[in-house]
């Protein structure tokens, strides 16, 4: 009994917590809810690259990527189309020519040489830099635009006071003399990152390694004027530098991040122009009809399945009602804390998600009716039938995680939106079913007027009424 009060209690401090965050932090809504931008950027060859192959396109896609994270949007979606564009859609972005400005350009990465005397304040400002990172990752789940554009401000600011630790070269070295960056493992779990210059780069690569090496002086290697790596160079290397056009970086990097870098550094070495072909603004009227459609289905959908289960399952039934509320506000919070980006899709999943967690309340009363059939007592009979549908919801509920886990991994867009609000979805409505439920119906059958069979098996045989009270 004292453990059926605490659970009644968490429950209680969930449903209030839930109800103080919804009323709270609003949660973001996609391009198709939300309007805003749809861009295409045309990739076109040049003298030195004559055609765009998909390694390229890859390249010009991760340095798009970075161009937009400083706009501080939420859940972009950026994808290649055919084999020379990448379409680009900003939610919420009124204000196309903005984004223009940001997108378009050739991105330029150059390797720079750290000033002497400049290496305590380097650490200084890359902790500094890290710390607005962090905290810009914080605000894009917030609604306060005045902090984010001080933080965006102020990671401006940041990039530049360490850009002028740095002087290029002279000639300066830049992307048109990189042919090719890419990880390669090593010894262990730890990646490298292997670069190659042309010949005339491979001279200017020497130059720069010599006059560095053994001093503790960086290597800067910038991407649009922002430091992405900071290696430095062996005083095994001063009497020549590193000669023969190729190096590596290392640094203990991870697959990921290793791939990362060479993508950026590929992306930054392309000396190919990019334009915007064409922009389209999605109107707010669009986003008003889909959000209005998709609340009266959800509420439509949810009030059917509510009226079901009360004339069909009688008390279990209602307890099911409650339960699925509870799942409604513990689900629409856990949308909210995570800062999911709402789309169309996402509602579809968010409502299917509903009609799943009704589903296990299903099996869980339909077992508790044939133990009571069977004549055990109503305790037994609930405490049997959420024992014996439990294996069940399990293995339901992990195969649809599953499948929900495939979809954002190998999806993009809005499909991902809909795998991840399904699969919370799922991961609540296991509580829900299990404990809420579990809770509520051990509760009610501790109320003498609720301690009649008739409530959770309408068709069960006189001849058993009396053995189950």
């Amino acid at each position: 009994m004292q453990r059926q009060r605490s659970l009644l209690i968490l429950i209680l401090v969930l449903i209030i917590a839930a109800i103080t965050v919804i009323a709270t932090i609003p949660i973001p809504l996609g391009l198709d809810l939300r309007g805003g931008s749809q861009l295409t950027i045309q990739v076109k060859p040049s003298a030195d690259i004559p055609k765009i192959t998909e390694r390229e396109l890859e390249g010009v896609k991760k340095v798009v990527e970075g161009r937009i994270n400083g706009l501080g949007v939420s859940e972009p979606v950026i994808q290649t189309v055919g084999t020379d564009k990448i379409l680009v859609q900003l939610p919420g972005v009124n204000d196309p020519e903005q984004a223009e400005r940001v997108l378009g350009g050739t991105a330029q990465l150059e390797f720079r040489t750290q000033k002497p005397n400049t290496e305590t304040q380097l650490l200084a400002f890359q902790a500094s830099r890290a710390e607005l990172k962090a905290k810009q990752e914080e605000l894009r789940k917030s609604t306060d635009k005045a902090a984010i554009v001080k933080n965006q401000e102020d990671l401006q600011n940041s990039n530049q006071a360490i850009a002028e630790l740095f002087e290029s070269t002279n000639p300066p070295l830049i992307g048109k003399y990189l042919k090719d960056a890419y990880g390669e493992p090593t010894q262990g779990d730890n990646w490298n990152v292997a670069i190659r210059f042309d010949q005339q780069g491979g001279e200017l690569f020497a130059n720069l390694t010599k006059n560095l090496a053994g001093t503790g002086r960086s290597i800067g290697v910038f991407l649009d004027n922002e430091l992405i790596s900071a290696p430095t160079v062996g005083i095994e290397f001063a009497a020549t530098g590193i000669t023969g056009g190729s190096a590596v970086i290392t640094g203990r990097f991870t697959p990921q991040q290793a791939n990362d870098l060479g993508v950026q550094l590929r992306g930054g070495a392309l000396p190919v122009p990019v334009e915007i072909a064409e922009i389209r603004t999605v109107g707010a009227t669009l986003g008003k009809d889909s959000i209005t459609s998709s609340i009266y289905a959800g509420i439509g959908g949810l009030t059917l399945v509510l009226i079901f289960m009360v004339v069909y399952y009688r008390l279990p039934g209602l307890i099911a009602d409650v339960a699925l509320l509870i799942y409604a506000l513990l689900t629409w919070a856990t949308f909210a804390l995570l800062g999911v980006t709402l789309t169309l899709p996402g509602i579809a999943g968010f409502i299917l998600s509903i009609g799943m967690a009704v589903d296990a309340n299903v099996l869980i009363f339909e077992r508790t009716r044939e133990e009571l059939q069977a004549g055990k007592s109503l305790y037994r009979s609930v405490e049997s039938g959420f024992y014996r549908a439990f294996s069940s919801i399990l293995d339901g509920n992990v195969t649809t995680v599953i499948a929900c886990a495939a979809l954002f991994w190998l999806g993009a867009g809005l499909v991902k939106g809909f795998a991840l609000t399904l699969a919370l979805g799922v991961m609540v409505s296991m509580f829900t079913a299990v404990t809420c439920s579990r809770t509520l119906m051990f509760l009610a059958i501790t109320i003498p007027a609720f301690k009649k069979p008739e409530l959770f098996s309408p068709n069960l045989p006189t001849s058993n009424k009396a053995e189950v009270a």
